[in-house]
């Protein structure tokens, strides 16, 4: 599932594209993992840094997991103006079916410090969902 979503003032569009990975889970065991890549695009006119990440991934009992840190994947990007920073991760469920949404703290030298919006995107075994 693609999801994109722009922040107004700072032109910061973050993609998401999610996979469900079933070599590396066990239904049986509740066990459901998910690889998902982002995009963050500047679209703006100035450098933006990504200091910080906020997640939150709820599951289909409606199980919210929050997670907090510095940067992603162990970076604190910066993007410049017409540049795109792409990483993958994952995400571990218990339910077939869930979302992830959140937010990425961001400093610019110009307009301090300012969010990103993470648009909700889908986490879903195929075939679960019609």
């Amino acid at each position: 599932m693609l999801s994109t979503k722009k922040t107004p003032d700072n032109s910061i569009r973050v993609e998401a594209h999610a996979v469900y990975l079933a070599e590396q889970s066990d239904p049986d065991e509740g066990r459901f993992v998910f690889g998902y890549t982002i995009k963050i695009h500047n679209e703006g006119s100035r450098p933006a840094q990504l200091l910080t990440r906020h997640w939150l991934i709820t599951d289909s009992d409606g199980r919210v997991q929050e997670v907090h840190g510095d940067g992603v994947i162990g970076e604190q990007p910066e993007i410049f103006p017409g540049k795109t920073h792409t990483y993958s991760s994952g995400a571990l469920l218990e339910t077939p079916v869930g979302t992830m949404e959140g937010r990425y703290g961001m400093v610019s030298k110009v307009d301090g410090n300012f969010d990103a919006p993470i648009p909700v995107f889908r986490l879903a075994v195929p075939g679960v969902l019609n």
